[in-house]
């Protein structure tokens, strides 16, 4: 008796589920590859540790603020899983002001209408609260503006997978 063959979504599906989780790294850390010990050799001992409260769901945070801010930034967070204590996330808060023009130069311009292409370009989204921001869905990388939309809160490295 013959198995059925996988319907072709259900294939796709099925590999892109396997496939590694890669995302653009920052200062040498990657999430999705990167592990806890990674981190706190790169840049020693952290500010503040958060482990999720026992029997609850959430990521361990790694935080370096203040006098231990990592060089350019005012605080940086690096979200971990709590199984396996590789990185899933990293969330930067850039010391200098750093505008639009500065971004589209650096990682994209806007994504053509249709389907993505090949090079990095964001797309334009909205949060709940109705701030902006750019998702750079080929770099896993999504990159949030102050209230005045024009200038950079922060940036959020994170897998293929989470960014959404």
């Amino acid at each position: 008796m013959r198995t059925p063959a996988l319907p072709p979504l259900a294939l796709l599906l099925l590999l892109l589920a396997a496939a590694p989780a890669l995302a653009k790294p920052w200062q040498g850390i990657e999430p999705g590859v990167s592990r806890r010990e990674d981190v706190l050799k790169r840049f020693g001992t952290p500010t503040r540790t958060v482990k999720p409260e026992a029997g609850k769901a959430g990521p361990e945070v790694i935080a370096y603020l203040a006098k231990q801010a990592i060089k350019g930034t005012t605080q940086v967070q690096f979200k971990l899983d709590p199984a396996s204590g590789v990185v899933d996330r990293i969330d930067v808060f850039p010391a200098p002001v750093i505008d639009r023009e500065a971004i589209e130069n650096t990682y994209g311009a806007a994504c053509p209408t249709g389907p993505l292409p090949e090079t990095p370009c964001y797309l334009k989204k909205i949060t709940e609260d109705f701030r902006s921001y750019y998702l750079y869905p080929r770099l896993g990388l999504a990159i949030f503006f102050n209230e005045d939309g024009k200038t950079v809160n922060s940036f959020i490295f994170t897998t293929l997978r989470g960014a959404k």
